[in-house]
């Protein structure tokens, strides 16, 4: 069976958000999905920015958080990705991916994910 690329990044109704003090939901999956990519990007007018991204797991009642990154500095200008190496995570439905930054609207979010794990 083929599997479902998806890619995920923070909106609301006007669109695309750009993520800053307020964590912002990313993805809530909606089956065991494997993340097989996260990148942060900078994207602050002329400073560096602190950023956390983490999973509110729904095994625990949505009360958990289990950081994936915390206080990671990210210089003007530049991004950073989380996954490399073949690695993945997986989220199980009904867990959180969330992120928040330092300062405000200045960090974006991309994630890349196969949709529904096929066996």
């Amino acid at each position: 069976m083929a599997q479902d690329f998806e890619r995920a990044v923070a909106y609301d109704s006007s669109g695309d958000v750009d993520i800053g003090t307020t964590p912002r939901t990313i993805m809530t999956s909606n089956s065991d999905d494997a993340i097989v990519g996260i990148r942060l990007a900078n994207i602050h007018a002329s400073a560096a920015v602190t950023a956390d991204v983490y999973i509110t797991s729904s095994a625990s009642g949505g009360a958990d958080d289990s950081y994936i990154i915390k206080n990671v500095n990210i210089p003007y200008g530049s991004s950073l990705e989380l996954i490399d190496g073949g690695a993945k995570i997986i989220l199980q439905s009904g867990d959180v991916l969330k992120a928040v930054c330092n300062t405000a609207d200045s960090l974006n979010v991309w994630v890349s994910y196969v949709d529904a794990i096929s066996t």
